[in-house]
């Protein structure tokens, strides 16, 4: 059956993750596009604030305080949403919270309290929106991550949930498919994007968390899961760096993993001490409205990549990929021979 989503200005749109990073830009730019909001989050004062703020410029929000961890809290984010405007037409599953560290550090209850946000939260979510969305037609959009394909170094766990994000939404896309209900199910795969994404993180290493480059800013990825609202989408990659990467690890993977240990791991620790480890989002709400995180270097306000791909053809959306792949191997192959001349030379 084929899905016909709705214009941006036409939909109820559900967040979870609301009042951080992803989720708050995407709240924000829907808003500014007409489309109602049903938010959800952790924290109460952020999300009334958040609500308060799109009220007094003329959109429509409401929320539901929420930890997308337990199915209860979800159920009344989907009731919040049948109560305030009979229904949804798009239900994005953002909620996310990392751990930094080497696995032998990192405490087995973490683990599992990361899944349940990270996993069972799009679970949940998706679940909830499927009985609804077949009905009627709609999307759900999970976000995953460039991690969904590729391991990052020290972000193992986190880098496991977003793999079973990835292996849940292409078992429930099929499955919709096969009974012909009108959903659209998009996995959006962000790369380093320039978040408090660290900052929440609990974070088990010496020194504090930073995202390796290239960083992108939220918005790029806010553009994707909006685009994915009005547009049925398979997969959207944000970020030509990260495309680079699963094309690199799916190519060279020998040289993926070299680059991991002795390049990548480097650039995941900023010069500071970490801060206390109780200061985290994996064990409490951070309550604070904040977009940006504490990347250092220059954020990309724009990807040229996730623009063409989402506009183009998949004729286009190929040569893309074997072009990011291609050029990031010949980068990589370049720096490992410049080292290993340098060290001959010493």
């Amino acid at each position: 059956m084929k899905t016909n989503l709705k214009k941006l200005n036409e939909q109820v749109i559900v967040i979870t993750g609301a009042t951080s990073g992803i989720g708050l830009v995407t709240a924000r730019m829907a808003a500014r596009q007409g489309a109602r909001l049903v938010l959800a989050a952790r924290s109460q004062d952020a999300l009334r604030r958040l609500c308060e703020e799109i009220t007094q410029t003329g959109g429509q929000a409401i929320y539901e305080v929420a930890d997308v961890s337990q199915q209860a809290d979800v159920q009344r984010i989907a009731q919040a949403a049948e109560q305030r405007y009979g229904g949804y037409d798009t239900w994005v599953n953002n909620a996310g919270v990392s751990i930094y560290g080497k696995l032998e550090q990192v405490p087995i209850e973490d683990m599992r309290k990361l899944f349940e946000t990270n996993f069972w939260g799009v679970v949940y979510g998706s679940l909830e929106a499927a009985q609804h969305l077949k009905k009627k037609g709609g999307a759900i959009i999970n976000v995953g991550s460039i991690l969904s394909d590729v391991t990052a170094i020290l972000q193992t766990i986190y880098s496991a949930s977003k793999h079973a994000v990835k292996g849940f939404n292409d078992g429930l896309r099929m499955e919709l498919e096969m009974d012909g209900a009108p959903v659209a199910v998009t996995l959006i795969q962000p790369s380093s994007i320039d978040t408090p994404y660290t900052v929440h993180a609990k974070n088990y290493m010496d020194r504090e968390a930073k995202h390796g480059p290239p960083a992108y800013a939220p918005d790029t990825v806010a553009r994707a899961i909006l685009h994915a609202a009005a547009t049925p989408e398979r997969d959207i990659v944000v970020g030509g760096g990260g495309r680079a990467f699963i094309g690199l690890q799916r190519w060279t993977p020998t040289l993926f993993d070299q680059y991991m240990e002795k390049a990548f791991a480097k650039q995941e620790k900023a010069d500071d001490a970490p801060r206390p480890l109780a200061q985290n989002g994996l064990d409490r709400a951070a309550g604070a409205l904040r977009e940006r995180g504490n990347y250092p270097g220059y954020t990309r306000e724009t990807s040229f990549y996730t623009e063409a791909v989402t506009a183009g053809s998949p004729a286009l959306r190929t040569a893309l990929l074997a072009g990011a792949g291609v050029a990031l191997a010949a980068w990589l192959n370049r720096s490992t021979i410049k080292k290993q001349l340098d060290k001959r030379r010493q």
